[in-house]
């Protein structure tokens, strides 16, 4: 393959970030532009939920080390639409950039349940800034879903002195990790203050400028909502409203390639920082070396800290049935799951296993 003289990156988060290292690993020395909607640099995405909501932690804790890839960034703007044909991207301040190879990293936005300005989410760094200030005052609290973003939320906000509520339609973390994992944390989030409501029917309604959750006609008031309800992949820019679907490297074409929250690999979308790190390592190495660039071959890695609970997970999930105990403690436990297919999954609850660890309790 001819090396693309110039490489626009779209998208300064992880996967942004992991696709410019890994182009100057591989020896690729050409031009290469990254377009970030954000004005910040890269950051811990994660970290806006974990460590940047506690009001003990400093506001430094999503940072990463200054990018060294060299690459010229243009931050605060974002792609408006694509010529695949001229190989163009045209940008929101109404300029344009060619380019021989393309990396579509842009990301996500959080899922709204409505168009107020009140109802808070959690995507951004701006987002947790601001959440940080609202909470600080102690307002009561409502927070809609039960997955590991709402777990997370609700357990920072607890912390922070919160009355907390957290409205769901099924038990927290049931649907990411099972009803066992799930049991755990519930039981330790209750120990901590956090109410929990499980109904069939949960909205976010504003009621002429108020807020209020409903939960099978039942109505949550509190002073602060925040909606955990997933995420929308950003593709409007390229005409569609869905993720985009990659092969098993990456590739949309020979010159074009996606990877993280933005993109389904092989018919799979995996909105984890670590699978968009793994991705965009091959989907960068794809667009220098083409089908010479080896596959997707990614075992999946979680995690969570809520509530006094620091997790991990190395394999597949959720996980149904009783696990195999290989160790246990006062408050630590050592789990491994075995499925049908003969792959496994080991967890750590409050031990700090290293993840190489974890990966060998998966081998057969």
């Amino acid at each position: 393959m001819v090396a693309p003289q110039r490489i626009v990156v779209v998208g300064n988060g992880i996967a942004g970030l992991t696709s410019c290292d890994t182009l100057r690993a591989l020896g690729y020395d050409g031009d290469l532009v990254v377009i970030g909607a954000e004005h910040e640099a890269a950051y811990s995405r994660p970290a806006l939920s974990k460590a940047l909501l506690k009001p003990d932690s400093p506001l430094e804790g999503h940072e990463l080390a200054p990018a060294s890839h060299g690459a010229t960034e243009l931050r605060g703007v974002h792609a408006a639409s694509l010529d695949v044909d001229a190989r163009r991207v045209a940008l929101s301040d109404g300029s344009t950039l060619e380019y021989d190879g393309l990396i579509i990293a842009s990301g996500s936005r959080a899922r709204r349940l409505t168009t107020s300005s009140q109802e808070y989410t959690l995507r951004e760094l701006q987002d947790a800034v601001a959440l940080r200030a609202a909470l600080a005052g102690r307002p009561s609290v409502a927070v809609v879903g039960g997955g590991v973003l709402g777990m997370e939320i609700a357990s920072g906000a607890v912390a922070a002195g919160c009355d907390v509520t957290l409205v769901a339609n099924a038990a927290p973390m049931a649907h990411q990790l099972g009803t066992h994992l799930a049991g755990t944390l519930a039981a330790s989030a209750a120990a901590h203050g956090l109410r929990t409501v499980v109904a069939h029917d949960v909205d976010v309604v504003d009621r002429g400028g108020h807020l209020q959750v409903t939960a099978d006609g039942a109505t949550i008031d509190a002073d602060v909502i925040i909606s955990a309800v997933g995420d929308l992949p950003n593709t409007e820019w390229l005409g569609g409203t869905g993720p985009l679907r990659t092969d098993s490297r990456g590739r949309l074409s020979a010159q074009v390639v996606a990877a993280g929250d933005v993109a389904k690999w092989d018919g799979i979308r995996t909105p984890l920082w670590t699978s968009a790190i793994e991705q965009a390592k091959v989907a960068a190495a794809a667009l220098l070396h083409g089908d010479d660039a080896e596959p997707l071959a990614f075992q999946p890695y979680f995690w969570t800290e809520q509530f006094g609970i620091h997790l991990k997970a190395v394999g597949p999930i959720p996980l149904h049935g009783d696990p195999e105990i290989l160790e246990r403690d006062v408050d630590a436990e050592l789990l491994r799951w075995t499925h049908g297919d003969g792959t496994r999954t080991a967890v750590s609850v409050n031990w700090r296993i290293p993840i190489p660890k974890l990966r060998r309790l998966t081998a057969a």
